[in-house]
């Protein structure tokens, strides 16, 4: 038995690449996308607003899969794209780069609603002794947003791990990630602890992101510990 288990490790790891690489380059683009969305929504402008929500809305609104359906199925639908843009349908008939698209754009829209979220929570007297100095937005937006950041981690810790998790959706536009490899154990031998040793695998994963997640929170909110 437990070679077998061992095996099935040994198997279940060579999807490990794909896995980290899809989690990572998703977390950071999103986090990179909803910061720049969060802060436009800050704004005044009302046609700039809208056009935000109405992204976050789509992308909260839908299930990841089908998302991930329609960027790796949908551009064939089109003639247009594959004759005029010829290097668009190059990268959206890579498996990985419309999973990573899928990835980014669905976690950005959840992470603009943490983002936003925290800069609304900042109080309004911080807005305002940065008027009183004389700071335009831009200033003000250099002082105020890291803060509104730190005080953002331990709900953006879920959403980092929920990316990671996220990815086991890829199997389905035939990508062979650590689910991938799963799928495959399981069509020759189709015994559960197959499924035991991918979960492992997957806990391992998000119980380090979760541990490194914590650590940066407390490195980033230290200066509240030293003020108590």
């Amino acid at each position: 038995m437990s070679d077998k288990i061992f095996y099935y490790f040994s198997v279940l790891i060579q999807g490990l690449p794909v896995t980290l690489s899809l989690s990572l380059a998703g977390i950071i683009s999103a986090c990179l996308i909803a910061v720049l969305l969060a802060v436009l929504l800050t704004s005044n402008k009302w046609f700039m607003t809208k056009l935000i929500k109405g992204y976050i809305i789509l992308f909260t609104g839908t299930p990841l899969l089908v998302q991930l359906f329609i960027i790796y199925y949908g551009p064939a639908q089109f003639s247009f794209i594959s004759k005029h843009l010829p290097i668009l349908w190059q990268l959206l008939s890579q498996p990985w780069f419309c999973a990573y698209l899928a990835l980014t754009l669905n976690s950005a829209a959840y992470t603009t609603q943490i983002f936003s979220g925290a800069l609304k929570a900042v109080p309004q007297g911080q807005w305002q002794a940065c008027v009183a100095l004389g700071m335009n937005r831009m200033q003000t937006l250099r002082v105020i947003l890291p803060y509104a950041l730190k005080r953002a981690l331990s709900t953006y810790s879920n959403e980092v791990i929920f990316v990671v998790k996220g990815t086991a959706l890829t199997t389905t536009i035939t990508l062979m990630d650590v689910m991938g490899y799963n799928q495959l154990l399981n069509g020759r031998y189709y015994e559960f602890s197959i499924f035991i040793a991918t979960g492992c695998i997957y806990l391992l994963i998000n119980g380090l992101l979760s541990i490194i997640m914590r650590l940066i929170e407390k490195r980033a909110l230290r200066f509240e510990n030293v003020n108590n």
